[in-house]
């Protein structure tokens, strides 16, 4: 199986020596330093791995179904501690999905099940949200899409990159749908826990016997460097499945990871840097709401969760935007829109905080738009 570049990858490659000075899309908190974790972490720790258990450290897994909401529907046992959210869906494809299969995914979304499908030789269903709806989920189009022969649905909610939420009422027809075909239903929750338009949707894990919750503390906690995420399924078997492929990959999770991301888990910490990294992007995001609301090229729709949005840009495509954006005298960087299969737009967010010099790079944006 030869798995083919996606677009969002290729063009981080190509820019990665641009040196922005600022960013108009970073799609993260800011991340915290070592140093805030010192004071709880204990210097004899055993660099090995945990010691304890293949599917990670007991009290991580504890923690990470606290924060999911789903530590009464499921058990520690049913969580899998992996290298971020894109192992844990990478986990579920490859034991659940083989050349042939029906997938049904939406567009636009998170592109890695796509390109995983297209190197396994299944066949890759679309449904389509579309921004004259606003994004919406379209719940009839998929409907359509789940036929009994569909093997896997991925979903991203909040919907990675528009923001737009999967309510509670809209998750149970979704999974309505995916039990009368008898289908995996994998839902990516790396978003979770930055919802700006109404509460956390429950997580899909609890819902349904075959859901697959996947998520991570990389974006709302901005500890992406941690690598650290996890997949929470009630099937054993599928479970033990994910132990034994990451067994042949990755193996185990790094120790330090581990024991970081518990300590950042912890129910009072956990809720006052979620509590921060919201007061923070609420804030920017009504900078960035302002901003679109002023420049004639752009438009968008405000995202209901999340760090990211799709803008709409009016006389040029977006890649051709982002890459001159990225010249002198602008040193802007931002996602071009065709990264998620619509080039018309570019990724803007409102994530970083102060090291993403969003204010400066909003300044050189207008005046590249404005010339």
């Amino acid at each position: 199986m030869k798995v083919k570049i996606h677009t969002l990858f290729e063009y981080l490659l190509e820019t990665t020596g641009s040196e922005p000075e600022a960013f108009v899309g970073f799609s993260l908190s800011q991340p915290p330093k070592l140093g805030d974790f010192l004071g709880d972490l204990d210097p004899d720790l055993s660099l090995d791995w945990n010691g304890q258990s293949f599917r990670g450290l007991p009290a991580l897994r504890d923690n990470v179904l606290a924060v999911s909401g789903l530590s009464d529907a499921c058990a520690p046992d049913d969580v899998l501690i992996t290298a971020g959210a894109a192992e844990a869906n990478y986990l579920a494809f490859q034991q659940l999905v083989a050349p042939g299969d029906r997938v049904v995914t939406e567009t636009p979304g998170w592109p890695q099940i796509d390109v995983l499908g297209r190197a396994m030789g299944a066949e890759m269903v679309h449904v389509r949200r579309r921004e004259d709806d606003g994004w919406a989920f379209p719940m009839q189009a998929f409907a359509d899409a789940v036929t009994p022969d569909t093997r896997l649905i991925f979903l991203t909610n909040p919907n990675n990159p528009t923001g737009r939420l999967l309510t509670d009422a809209e998750l149970r027809q979704v999974v309505d749908i995916a039990r009368a075909a008898d289908a995996w239903l994998v839902v990516d929750e790396v978003y979770a826990g930055l919802e700006w338009a109404g509460p956390r949707p429950p997580s899909i894990a609890g819902m349904y016997d075959k859901g697959i919750t996947t998520g991570s503390v990389s974006k709302a906690l901005g500890l992406q460097g941690l690598r650290t995420g996890w997949l929470i399924c009630r099937d054993p078997e599928m479970v033990m499945d994910a132990v034994i492929l990451r067994e042949n990959g990755s193996e185990i999770m790094n120790i330090m990871g581990e024991v970081i991301a518990e300590i950042a888990l912890r129910p009072e910490r956990y809720a006052a840097a979620l509590d921060a990294a919201r007061a923070e992007a609420q804030k920017t995001l009504t900078m960035l709401d302002m901003f679109i609301a002023g420049q004639e090229r752009l438009s968008w729709v405000r995202p209901e969760a999340g760090l990211i949005g799709l803008a709409r840009v009016e006389g040029e495509d977006g890649e051709t935007l982002a890459r001159n954006l990225l010249t002198d005298p602008y040193r802007t960087f931002l996602l071009p829109g065709s990264a998620y299969n619509e080039p018309a737009h570019i990724r803007v967010g409102v994530g970083g905080g102060a090291q993403a010099n969003l204010d400066v790079g909003l300044i050189r944006l207008a005046e590249y738009l404005g010339q």
